[in-house]
């Protein structure tokens, strides 16, 4: 374990102690913003068996619908999780097992909402438009994603890592 009075090796002049901090806090906004878009999708799949519209799906959408509402609650609970996680570890020292479980936690979480969106668009589109028409806006969304959130971060960690050895 390092020490927590030594500055750490990022550039920044902050102990530990203080990265973690910010760490943490950081982590946190990013929660926020994934716990808004999975709000917002859990409120508008739980919207839908009041619909008249709902009694006509066939098996295939009604069972698409409820794997979304699974997924929302599961999402929500990850997001959740690095909450129940510091009430747990609070006092006890372990600001890094802290950050380090909730990023990871974080990165689960993303896929879950990217996932939620890939299945609530493809319930959407195959309502509205027909099984194609899901499944081809499903599988276009789920390329999307892949791209933007996997690729993109990758691919400028790649070049961050590059212009650091150069």
């Amino acid at each position: 374990m390092s020490d927590p009075a030594a500055p750490a090796r990022n550039g920044r002049n902050e102990s530990v102690e203080e990265q973690m901090d910010r760490n943490w806090i950081e982590l946190l906004q990013e929660l926020r913003v994934l716990q808004t878009g999975v709000q917002l999708l859990a409120g508008f799949l739980l919207t839908l068996p009041f619909q008249a519209r709902f009694q006509t799906l066939d098996d295939f959408q009604v069972n698409l619908y409820l794997a979304n509402v699974a997924l929302a609650a599961l999402t929500t609970a990850l997001i959740l999780l690095p909450v129940s996680v510091h009430r747990r570890l609070f006092r006890l020292r372990l600001k890094e097992t802290l950050v380090s479980s909730a990023d990871r936690i974080a990165k689960v979480a993303l896929a879950g909402v990217g996932l939620l969106s890939v299945g609530t668009s493809a319930l959407v589109f195959d309502v509205t438009a027909g099984r194609t028409a899901g499944l081809t806006a499903g599988a276009a969304l789920l390329a999307a994603l892949l791209v933007l959130l996997v690729y993109v971060p990758v691919r400028l960690r790649q070049r961050a890592t590059q212009r650091k050895t150069t």
